[in-house]
């Protein structure tokens, strides 16, 4: 996977990306009934869906009426999907690997809705370096700007179905989580399937850990406070490893953050039914990624991609994030029901009326900003 300095279109794309820290997160809007402290007991709590104040000139206000698979969809996540199907992007399911890379996504819909309501792009408060872990995998290093250290290190893992996707694709995120910890945050470029099928990238993930683990101290990160973090695909990747780290007995990560992570290899849970058409990730697509990044059925049983079925005891304490319409929202309910189960101090939050892919929308989504803080809280308790 490629690297900041090779994508010259991140020199606009990135301060724009960096817009995420802009929308203001009313904390009083979320319906919280878990202590301020993670516990094992920690029950679910769903935050309402809320509409933004006016971002810049004009308000974020979708032009069309709510989508049939998203009744309670926000007005600003509408939008953004609105913002997406004038892209015209094809559907994935139908498209080689490719194919699918090249085709317009969430990070452009937001960019779009940017644009069009002229929502100001602030400068990244984020210096980024490049680092090889070993052939094929590379990382992303995020430092905040004119801090010192040693500083605390967050290694994330970025989505996809472990097929499409890199590292700009979820720079927003990143980005916003950098501003919020003030951590380090060192972003891994896995190999993706089909080319690299199962289970090289949940390898190539805990192999940038243990790196990170190794070298933190050359660029400024203390590594003995050092968290894991990923979205869908690397979500899942972010449990596996945390899980690998236990196994092997290597130091375990301090946290675990997953934002709707892929936690299953059932599609017939009951928000993949609710949800099977719902944008930007369908029932179908998710098949697509399974047989994409899977070598067959016994994969998708391993306890490294059906976490729910996998043995959790000894984990790290996490966060999991989930959101109301998108068909991995059973997938993140169950696994923090299982961490919980196993013993593990769990804080579980729902978000109403978004999608998928919504954590790194929060220059125009309000309920991305308030997971962003959210998990910036639970980490930055976890690295203190």
């Amino acid at each position: 996977m490629s690297v900041l300095h090779s994508f010259p279109s991140l020199r606009w794309a990135a301060p724009v990306l960096a817009g995420l820290a802009l929308t203001a997160c009313n904390t009083s809007q979320t319906s919280e009934s878990t202590s301020a402290t993670a516990t094992a007991t920690d029950t679910m709590s769903t935050a309402p869906a809320v509409s933004a104040p006016a971002a810049g000139p004009k308000p974020v206000t979708p032009a069309g009426p709510k989508p049939a698979w998203g009744p309670t969809i926000a007005p600003e996540m509408q939008t953004v999907i609105e913002a997406l199907a004038s892209l015209n992007p094809k559907p994935i399911e139908t498209l080689s690997a490719q194919e699918a890379r090249q085709q317009p996504g969430a990070k452009e819909a937001v960019e779009k809705v940017m644009r069009d309501n002229s929502i100001p792009m602030p400068p990244s408060s984020a210096d980024t370096t490049s680092r090889q872990v070993m052939p094929g995998v590379k990382v992303r290093i995020y430092t905040p700007r004119n801090a010192s250290g040693p500083l605390p290190v967050v290694v994330y893992y970025h989505g996809g179905g472990w097929v499409i996707a890199n590292l700009d694709t979820y720079d927003a995120s990143v980005r916003g989580l950098v501003e919020k910890t003030g951590a380090i945050f060192v972003s891994v470029a896995y190999r993706q399937g089909p080319e690299h099928k199962y289970p090289t990238a949940h390898n190539d993930s805990f192999a940038a850990y243990q790196w990170v683990l190794k070298n933190a101290a050359s660029f400024n990160g203390n590594p003995q406070k050092v968290a894991v973090a990923g979205e869908s695909a690397g979500g899942n990747l972010a449990a596996a490893v945390s899980m690998m780290a236990r196994d092997k007995k290597v130091m375990l990560p301090k946290h675990e953050l997953l934002v709707y992570p892929i936690a299953s290899y059932d599609l017939n849970t009951p928000s993949y039914q609710k949800n099977a058409q719902a944008k930007p990730l369908n029932k179908p697509m998710m098949a697509w990624f399974f047989d994409k990044y899977l070598r067959g059925t016994a994969d998708g049983k391993s306890p490294m991609i059906s976490l729910v079925n996998a043995n959790l005891k000894g984990m790290p304490p996490a966060t999991v994030i989930t959101a109301e319409l998108d068909p991995l929202m059973s997938d993140g309910s169950m696994l923090a029901d299982k961490l919980k189960a196993a013993g593990v101090p769990t804080k579980y939050q729902n978000y109403n009326g978004v999608t998928h892919e919504f954590f790194g929308m929060a220059a125009v989504v309000p309920q991305a900003a308030q997971a962003q803080d959210l998990a910036a809280a639970e980490l930055k308790k976890a690295l203190q």
